[in-house]
């Protein structure tokens, strides 16, 4: 019995060890079954969405949580290939992602795993030679672990994950992980990236056949062209749509925007801007960042907060060019959005020239009825109402009556003088823009004709009397100016959604008005135009009136006389 009690304690601490090691295996195969089973599971999650946004943010998410990191991101290489273009972050708060400030372009050692895509394990990131440290309000961080995630054997982005909750180091069994995890979120993304371009492409698609519809509906230039910038706007996903096209002196011009009415009018460069390069190289322009794009720097679509844009050119030379630019932080423009947008604005273009063809076809019919009136009047109405003068004349000789003679007299006066009314208007309606250049009828529709791009909507035009005969060229090359900057202020300041522009001449004087229903003329706003006004009526011995009717808005009247 003493003998048994004496040898048993040495089997049962052997015994005890043995449990524990097989204890410690089991566990470890739990633990490894656990693991696979996570890993799995984040697979399956991260290659059920097509979303590429949400995909990206998936493949984080499940990162951290496989290797149990405190933080993670994914970077997305940019087109450049050296920084990145977009960097999603789980672990970190809004307010903190505030504080810290711009999100990290790729440099440091978050640019090592750019410039060698290969897995590193660090287990004190800020000793490496590449580290830059923090910026301030960063959250300290100490072990790492990067892995590049490949698509079709190129490098999308990286995942870079630190500070394991437990406070040990990532091992290879952390690296072995998330190297699996990269290779299914290669998978995803690129399902996702074929996704979402065929969504894209219907889109694309659905958008040119609605612009063809309308085009071969007739529809008016303005509006067609409004169609293609809010269409490509969507699609792209731009913060600003705008069509430019070639100015009057010989610069460009946004003539529809959408999504910033402050570029609407706006003088575009030729050198010097996005449209500008696009137009010159018969090719699309790109860029990263409008705002911080020294070759830009006189684009007026470059203001703060202006990020990825690009300008394509719309037909040949001189053609305009269709522009679109994303918020700041947005993603750069690729290839891939190129191709599909280029097709577009041949729609664009089929646009202006079918606008342009059809306006010289609607030209050209008013000019043939013109004739064919001014034909009539001149072989019916002027014949008709000279043989009833020289009737007339006659029978006055055989009225006794003096007042009934006086009376015939007046009348055959008048009728001279409706001659001459006809003369004159014939004379309006064959004129031509010749040597003397156009009448003054000619000039104050064209100009009235041009602030429809400003104003968004067409201004209502009544002329009246002999504007081509009795006013002189002098006082309408006045007349035109003005109508010209009243228009221009209330396309600018008055937002009026209704302006009537009326021109008369008569015996005395010829009279512009022009008045709208918008918000009046401010007491403290700038002047200078109304000012340029009035002096030119003083040139010419006219008046310049300023009024605010009762029921809102301003009438401005411009005078001068013509004896």
């Amino acid at each position: 019995m003493g003998e048994e009690q004496q040898l048993s304690p040495l089997p049962r601490m052997r015994l005890d060890e043995l449990l524990e090691e097989l204890q410690g295996r089991i566990d470890a195969v739990r633990g490894t079954r656990d693991r696979v089973h996570s890993l799995l599971e984040a697979v399956v999650s991260v290659g059920r969405g097509l979303d590429l946004s949400q995909v990206l943010r998936r493949i984080v998410e499940a990162a951290a949580q496989l290797v149990d990191a405190r933080y993670g991101a994914l970077g997305v290489i940019g087109p450049d290939g050296r920084t990145l273009s977009q960097f999603l972050t789980v672990g970190i708060s809004e307010e903190q992602r505030e504080r810290i400030g711009p999100l990290p372009a790729g440099h440091g050692l978050l640019g090592e795993l750019i410039r060698h895509p290969e897995p590193l394990r660090l287990g004190d990131l800020g000793a490496h030679a590449s580290s830059y440290g923090f910026p301030e309000h960063h959250p300290p961080m100490r072990t790492f672990l990067g892995v590049p995630i490949r698509v079709r054997e190129e490098v999308f982005g990286n995942l870079y994950l630190t500070d394991k909750r437990c406070g040990r180091e990532f091992d290879a069994e952390d690296e072995s992980v998330i190297a699996t995890l990269s290779v299914a979120a290669g998978v995803a993304i690129d399902n996702a990236r074929l996704y979402e371009s065929s969504q894209r492409q219907q889109r694309w698609l659905r958008a040119g056949a609605e612009v063809t519809n309308r085009l071969l509906s007739g529809d008016p230039r303005h509006e067609v062209l409004g169609l293609i910038a809010r269409r490509a706007g969507e699609i792209a996903d731009a913060r600003t749509a705008s069509v430019v096209v070639p100015g009057d002196a010989g610069d460009l011009a946004v003539e529809l925007v959408v999504g910033d009415d402050a570029l609407l009018g706006r003088t575009v460069p030729r050198e010097g801007t996005l449209a500008g390069a696009a137009r010159a190289a018969g090719a699309p322009s790109v860029t990263g960042c409008l705002a911080e794009d020294g070759r830009f720097a006189a684009d007026p679509h470059a203001s703060p907060g202006r990020g990825p844009a690009v300008a394509v050119p719309l037909g040949s030379d001189p053609g305009g060019a269709l522009v679109l630019v994303r918020g700041s932080g947005a993603p750069v423009f690729t290839d891939g959005e190129l191709e599909p947008l280029l097709a577009f604005a041949g729609q664009a273009a089929l646009a202006l020239e079918l606008a342009e063809r059809r306006r010289d076809a609607e030209q050209l019919a008013l000019f043939e009825d013109r004739d064919r009136i001014a034909r009539d009047l001149h072989d019916l109405a002027i014949q008709r109402l000279f043989a009833t003068g020289m009737t007339l004349q006659s029978a006055a000789r055989l009225v006794e009556h003096a007042g009934a003679a006086e009376r015939v007299v007046r009348a055959v006066d008048d009728l001279d003088e409706t001659i001459k009314i006809i003369r004159s208007t014939i004379f309006g309606l064959r004129s031509r823009d010749g040597a003397d250049g156009p009448g003054l009828r000619a000039q104050a529709s064209r100009t009235v004709g041009e602030a429809v791009t400003s104003l968004g909507f067409p201004p209502r035009l009544s002329m009246e009397g002999l504007l081509d005969t009795d006013v002189p060229a002098e006082i309408a090359g006045h007349v035109v100016a003005v109508l010209a900057e009243l228009l221009s202020n209330a396309a600018r300041h008055a937002h009026a959604t209704r302006v009537d522009v009326t021109l008369k001449a008569s015996a005395d004087e010829v009279r512009l008005t022009v008045a709208d229903n918008g918000g009046g003329i401010p007491a403290q706003g700038r002047r200078s135009g109304l000012d340029n006004c009035a002096e030119r009526a003083r040139a010419v011995h006219g008046t310049f009136e300023v009024a605010a009717p009762e029921e809102g808005g301003s009438r401005l009247s411009w005078s001068a006389p013509l004896a």
